[in-house]
């Protein structure tokens, strides 16, 4: 019986869906993170009467004909990049994205990766760098004797010395934006790698077209909503149910099969 294997592939199906809403529940306190949502298709179909067949030795056409699905299998999942909440924090290295956007990180590889997480901090060097010590380029460098730092939402970063008045510019932040953005590949810790999907990364000045702009003292939150998740998790565990259903259907089917004599 084809419903057997049908079934399988439907639970399985829903199981994968199961552990993407979980991800994303999971996340929904990360900082910036993106949520997922799986995407289906139906398997090849067995075609007992093909469409379009003639029926009739003078070639009258079957219209519809009779094809058997198999089930179904994931896609893809598919990367929300919608604008999560903004926190204000007040902390002067926490810096959000209001808009489209990634800040640019140097991985140990040399390799350069992507990241909507603001939450910024300083090395022993005084290097701008994430919370996993990953510096942001373009590097910029705050002097020891700063007594007070601003990032304006250009990305214009700005101090004071303690033997000053005026403030000084250091540095520049720069933002990478992606013509298909879903086609980055994660690798943990809230960071992106570019593939041929993405498309090259197009690097810019925060305001300009196309490219957020920056708030510091706040930190975007996940765009996960917890509501909708939820809802989307029950409708996975009743579909998971009636997939099961038909399992045991069929297998009390071919049971009454089996006692026929």
């Amino acid at each position: 019986m084809r419903s057997l294997d049908i079934g399988a592939t439907g639970m399985l199906a829903q199981q994968m869906n199961v552990d993407v809403i979980s991800n994303n529940i999971a996340n929904m306190t990360t900082t910036g993170f993106k949520r997922q949502r799986i995407e289906f298709q139906d398997l090849m179909y067995q075609n007992i009467t093909r469409p379009g067949t003639s029926s009739t030795s003078d070639d009258t056409i079957v219209p519809s004909g009779i094809q058997i699905g198999l089930g179904v299998r994931p896609a893809a999942t598919y990367r929300i990049h919608t604008q999560g909440t903004v926190q204000i924090t007040d902390s002067e290295l926490d810096l959000a994205i209001n808009g489209q956007g990634y800040f640019q990180v140097e991985l140990p590889n040399g390799e350069t990766a992507y990241t909507r997480a603001g939450s910024l901090q300083l090395n022993g060097d005084g290097e701008v760098v994430t919370n996993q010590g990953l510096r942001v380029e373009p590097g910029i460098t705050v002097p020891d004797d700063t007594v007070n730092l601003e990032i304006n939402e250009s990305g214009q970063v700005f101090i004071r010395l303690a033997d000053q008045s005026d403030l000084q510019e250091i540095g520049q932040f720069e933002l990478a934006n992606f013509i298909n953005p879903a086609g980055l590949e994660a690798i943990g810790d809230s960071l992106f790698l570019e593939t041929e999907a993405s498309g090259d990364p197009i690097v810019d000045l925060p305001g300009q077209e196309n490219f957020g702009t920056l708030l510091q003292g706040a930190l975007e939150q996940s765009n996960v909503d917890v509501v909708k998740e939820i809802t989307s998790m029950i409708t996975a565990q009743r579909a998971y149910e009636l997939n099961s259903q038909v399992i045991s259907t069929s297998d009390e089917m071919m049971g009454t099969l089996s006692q026929l004599r």
